[in-house]
């Protein structure tokens, strides 16, 4: 469990600090709440446990799914929400909340021009390769396709606005009166505590991914994998969620990813896969339809010989990756091994090169494969390219449960009136395991919840 005792309690008689709204956590979802609550002239108050605030954001990829934008119109790309949400109740198999999934779809497009408009982020349409799950390409991004530059963007959007982020303060406590938040204490790198009183409270404090006795607990089957969100994902939501009787929904979901580099840690773009490349195991044969999509592969990668395998490919496909900071930067420590034949490749990635060879040269293009998976008619030419990678446990998708108007419900089925909760700290649309999770859905229930909680009115 998490260092300190993580607990609600009895509503203090007088506080250290007061504002309209305190935020937990400065990710994605908690910098995009506070730019919207400052828009509602509210005294806005951000408290982050670590030094500056990063998080799981900014190790994401930084892409923000949403249906209908003015960049897609520019792009030429005809899509709508009801197109994206039905994309995403068809890969978590209807075991999404319809209401939650519309609220998502209908408002992330409406998010994205918020952020470029007001704020000055440089979103731009991917559209040169297809996300797996998504019918159409409306995965947004700013330049770099970083999360890092997503946070630091949020960030200096917060400072423009002179919005009050407080670093290195560990949220312990919630008051509660029975009906309503009436503040919470932070723990300083002194180890003292603070008291904030605050008429609205937004949970962004993100999952539990990095609490392991948690995620042995409820997701048995990736415990063993990579850890490769951030460490301050303890499960303080849930925590809180027993002495509020709040609702847990679907604590068994997760993304995950098969493509990390090996042992390097870096992520590759599941784009190597999506263009037609494949997954071979130390055997140098397929084992899986790669094609379902990168959060499956975990545990499918996880499977094999030492939980890895390797990704294959060519220079055209690398070429299109490279638009991906992370890819690049595993091209400069070495990850990527390029080779002007099989043969070649399979020796510099340690592979028995006829099994190689014969595993690409009877990949069907333009059919579909014993698999399951229907390649299209770009065959992989020389010069290939090859990674090592193993499987890893991105984030946490469960948690409490929340209203269209982010609030969190309790097990009665009533609202908390003035505690809302976005990102890892609320259940998202990924349905109840990992193969519900559709690329972006993170980032996506982060971005548009922190606008609908930050937009809520103040409890008076």
């Amino acid at each position: 469990m998490t260092q300190n005792p993580i607990e609600v309690r009895s509503p203090l008689e007088g506080y250290d600090i007061q504002c309209d709204t305190l935020i937990i956590g400065a990710g994605a979802c908690g910098l995009v709440a506070s730019l919207a609550a400052h828009e509602q002239g509210q005294s806005v108050l951000v408290v982050e446990r670590d030094v500056i605030p990063r998080g799981s954001t900014a190790l994401s990829a930084g892409l923000i799914p949403a249906a209908g934008t003015k960049f897609q119109h520019e792009a030429g790309i005809t899509d709508s929400p009801e197109i994206f949400a039905a994309d995403i109740q068809h890969k978590a198999k209807n075991e999404n909340d319809q209401a939650i999934v519309d609220l998502l779809a209908e408002n992330a497009g409406k998010v994205i021009e918020w952020l470029a408009e007001t704020h000055d982020l440089a979103f731009s349409v991917v559209t040169d390769f297809d996300y797996p799950g998504h019918s159409h390409r409306r995965m947004h991004g700013l330049p770099t396709r970083s999360g890092a530059e997503l946070i630091d963007a949020l960030r200096t959007a917060c400072e423009t606005a002179e919005i009050d982020i407080i670093c290195e303060r560990h949220a312990q406590h919630l008051y509660f009166d029975g009906h309503k938040i009436t503040g919470a204490s932070v723990i300083g790198p002194d180890g003292q505590s603070e008291t904030i009183a605050c008429q609205k409270l937004i949970l962004a404090c993100n999952g539990f991914g990095g609490n392991r006795a948690l995620v042995a607990q409820h997701m048995p089957d990736i415990h063993d994998a990579l850890w490769f969100g951030h460490d301050g994902n303890q499960g303080e939501a849930i925590d809180w969620a027993n002495g509020l009787d709040a609702q847990l929904k679907h604590l068994g979901a997760y993304q995950g990813h098969g493509n990390v580099a090996h042992p390097h840690g870096i992520l590759i773009t599941w784009a190597v896969i999506t263009e037609g490349g494949i997954q071979v195991n130390t055997a140098g044969h397929r084992f899986w339809n790669e094609a379902q999509g990168y959060s499956e592969a975990a545990r499918a990668v996880l499977s094999q010989h030492d939980g890895q395998a390797f990704a294959v490919f060519d220079a055209r496909i690398a070429a299109i990756a490279r638009q991906f900071e992370d890819f690049k930067r595993a091209e400069e420590v070495g990850a990527i091994k390029t080779a002007d034949t099989l043969e070649g490749l399979a020796e510099y990635l340690g592979l028995p090169s006829v099994a190689l060879s014969h595993t690409v040269h009877a990949l069907p293009w333009g059919q579909q494969d014993q698999f399951g998976r229907t390649f299209g008619d770009t065959q992989l030419t020389a010069p290939f390219c090859g990674v090592k990678v193993t499987g890893a446990l991105f984030h946490t998708q469960g948690g409490l449960a929340i209203n269209t108007r982010a609030q969190v419900v309790r097990n009665d089925g009533s609202a908390i009136e003035n505690l809302y909760a976005g990102g890892g700290a609320a259940c998202g649309v990924s349905g109840q395991q990992d193969s519900g999770y559709l690329s972006g859905n993170g980032l996506l229930a982060a971005v548009v919840l922190g606008k609908i909680s930050g937009s809520a009115p103040c409890t008076p």
